[in-house]
């Protein structure tokens, strides 16, 4: 993952494809937000950002609390739809 991590237009499309996969899989939009959610928990504890873009996303993640981090997923994920 680290490689799809580097440039962040290469992880938008990753993150666009994913999304697109649990649609067709009959996942809710609210399931959806919630796995970004999840995932966004996750690379903030456990992957540096390698780009400007990914240190502007941590450090919105990082001064938000839990309902303004819910915000910023379901935000990328509405990103990563109209990419």
């Amino acid at each position: 993952m680290s490689t799809v991590l580097t440039n962040f237009d290469t992880w938008k499309h990753f993150l666009a494809d994913r999304v697109s996969q649990a649609k067709k899989m009959g996942l809710t939009e609210d399931t959806i937000a919630n796995l970004a959610f999840e995932i966004g928990s996750f690379l903030d504890e456990k992957v540096d950002p390698k780009n400007d873009e990914e240190r502007i996303l941590k450090q919105l993640w990082d001064v938000g609390d839990e309902t303004e981090r819910k915000t910023v997923a379901r935000l990328m994920v509405k990103l990563v739809e109209k990419s």
